[in-house]
Order: C-alpha cells, then structure tokens, then sequence
C-alpha cells in the first residue's frame, strides 16, 4: 500500500475514533461532567444505560452499516467501470426493502429478526439474479439496465403494497421502515451485521485484481489470464451481501455509497483495489457523522438518518460533480 493511502487509513481511524467518542458523548441529552463520571464509574447508573446501551450500540449500527454502504459503492463503481454506480443501481437495496415490507405487513415485525432476514433474503435473491444474468452477458451496460429493471420491479411491489396493506399501522411502519434510521438499535444488531460486513469485505478483498484489472478495459481483462468470471461473481456477492445486511439493519439509506468512493478516490489514484478499504472506513464516519448531526438538530421529531444523508448527500455530490466537470474541461 502506498504511503499516501496508508496515511488516508490512518486518518480515517482516527476520525472514526472521535466520531464514535462523540456520539456517544453528545446527543439530545445533555449529561453534566458529574454525569459523564458517573457513566463511567457505575455501569448500573442511569447516564451508563443511555451511554452503553442506547447511544454506543446505535454509533457501532452506524459505522457498521456505513462501511457496508461504502464498500459496496466501491465495488459497484469498479465492477461497472461507472462512478455514478452506487448499491441501489442494480436493484439490491429494492428487493431487500421489498422484503422487509412484506414482512411488516405480514406481521411478522413482532418475530425477532424477522424483518431483517426477509430484507436479507429479498438481497440474496437479487444477488441470485445478477448472478445469473452475468454469467450469460458479460457487458456492464446491460448489467445495469437489468438491474434499473429489478429495481423499478421492485419499486413498484412496495408502492403495491403500500396500496394493498390491511391497516394504516402496518403503512406507516412500512414507511418509518424505509425511510432508514439507527434508531433504537442494540447490540444484537452490531453482532448481526459485523459478520456480513466482514464476509462481504473478504471477498471484495479476493475480488479486488479483477477490479483492477477491469480499469484497463474489457478486452485487457480478457486477456490478463484472471478467472475474471469467479471474480466477477466475487464482487457481485460481496456487493450484495453488503448491501443486504445495511438495509436488513438499518432501511435504506442513499448516497453513502455513491459519495463516499469519490471523497477518497483521488488519494489512492483511482485504483479500484486501493480504494475499497478506504471507501469503507469513509462510508462508516459518513453515517456516525450523519447519525449525529441528525441526533442533535433541534427538530420537534427526530430526523431519519436516509432522509438526513439524502439533505446534506445531493448537494455534496452536486459539488462534487462540479468540480470533476471543470477537470474534465480543463
């Protein structure tokens, strides 16, 4: 690893460190010095439960489902050879939502982690499907178009749903749902996700040659002598899975994983390889920075984090954009 990205690494680290310190600390509550003391020297106090085991869990939800965010974009954008792709682009964050609403509605939210599993198995099936369509075409454009079909698919479904559903209730679970927060997550639901996120980051990490290989061109790929078709359903995998355990926990939640790649693209000189790790790392203090702001804004109810990121991601991305076109001018 280069000396500027391993600088990058460390950087992110600590910011992610002071992130988490901060989330824990601040929130809509404000706690005293001699608050904060106690937090720390009595676990049974009321300041320790709100610290350990309300905000703590819910700042580790957060980077967690960042990272996943996050790699997954970078995956998608290397895999795709577009750096508009994110993980919604090929229509595995629909199908996970479908999913979990179809469990709401079903009633099954009352079953622990039923939710969660329907949103991850909506994911697989997708997974499933792209899978299967790239090892009969192998052109990154049509990928795409299948996945924009997926998608409006499975868009469609949720609306249907929503149009269908026995009870006003259930809607309005369905959309708190998928509207995407953190909110009131425990660590049962970091033990849940860190394993994916940690599956999915491995098998981007064996994936990553194909993606660099992938940068020089199609035909370079071809000829490279890389299994270039296991790679490919490597990173399909790892992207799904990624992207299913983010939305299992946390609903969905745009433009982490767009915008994150981008932020730390140019320190790692756009090599796809390089750049999973960092994405990760920034899509993951992207969403405690977000959690937090959103914890803190003075609002009679509190903000969702993926209406939050969608607020401040668009116009971020919008500079980002700007800024790329004038390069590409110049």
């Amino acid at each position: 690893m280069s000396g500027g990205a391993g600088r990058l690494i460390i950087a992110l680290v600590v910011l992610i460190v002071i992130g988490m310190a901060a989330a824990v600390l601040f929130g809509e509550t404000a706690f005293s010095p001699a608050q904060l003391t106690r937090a720390f020297t009595d676990p049974t106090s009321g300041p320790a439960e709100v610290l350990w085991a309300v905000r703590a869990p819910r700042a580790a939800t957060a980077l967690m489902v960042g990272a996943a965010l996050g790699l997954s974009g970078a995956v998608m954008q290397g895999l795709l050879r577009n750096p508009l792709a994110d993980p919604g682009v090929l229509g595995v964050s629909a199908l996970a939502a479908l999913g979990a609403a179809g469990a709401i509605v079903l009633g099954w939210a009352a079953l622990p982690g039923a939710v969660e599993l329907a949103a991850l198995a909506g994911a697989g099936l997708a997974g499933g499907l792209l899978v299967a369509f790239s090892a009969r075409v192998r052109s990154p454009e049509a990928l795409i178009l299948f996945g924009v079909a997926v998608s409006s698919f499975a868009g469609a479904a949720t609306a249907l749903i929503f149009n269908l559903s026995p009870s006003p209730i259930a809607t309005a679970e369905v959309m708190n749902w998928l509207l995407g927060s953190v909110q009131n997550r425990s660590w049962f639901d970091v033990a849940w996700v860190s394993p994916a996120v940690l599956v999915s980051a491995a098998l981007a990490a064996l994936a990553a040659p194909g993606l660099r290989m992938l940068s020089l061109g199609e035909e370079t790929a071809r000829t490279s002598g890389l299994p270039m078709a296991r790679l490919r359903l490597l990173a399909l995998l790892a992207a799904s899975l990624a992207t299913g355990a983010a939305v299992a926990v946390a609903g969905v939640i745009g433009f982490v994983g767009l915008a994150a790649p981008h932020l730390v693209r140019t320190a790692v000189r756009g090599d796809p390889a390089r750049l999973l790790l960092p994405s990760a790392l920034t899509g993951g203090l992207m969403l405690v920075v977000a959690d937090l702001l959103a914890r803190v804004t003075p609002t009679d109810q509190e903000l969702k984090l993926g209406v939050f990121t969608a607020l401040v991601g668009a116009p971020l991305f919008a500079l980002i954009a700007w800024r790329a076109a004038r390069e590409w001018r110049l």
